[in-house]
């Protein structure tokens, strides 16, 4: 990164011979996972994005929920026909 001008610095009240970089260019944090508070959202927020295989997992103390991207396709329900002996 280059190096802050003096003018700035003065203008700031900052001192001299430090560099300052963390304080006037801010932290770079890592980017966190998009939790939902009800699954009604994260199906809608995962419809919206065209997420089709996902799973929904409960996080912060199964408080929220988490989508969670997988590989084999959603199962439907498919209801099984009674098996008859005759």
């Amino acid at each position: 990164m280059p190096k802050i001008h003096g003018n700035k610095k003065r203008e700031y009240q900052l001192a001299a011979h430090k560099n300052h970089e963390k304080t006037l260019r801010g932290v770079v944090r890592a980017k966190r996972v998009r939790t939902f508070g009800t699954e009604e959202g994260a199906n809608t927020y995962a419809e919206a994005n065209n997420i089709k295989n996902f799973d929904l997992k409960k996080v912060k103390k199964n408080k929220r929920f988490q989508i969670v991207k997988t590989d084999k396709p959603v199962s439907k329900k498919v209801e099984k026909a009674p098996i008859t002996t005759e």
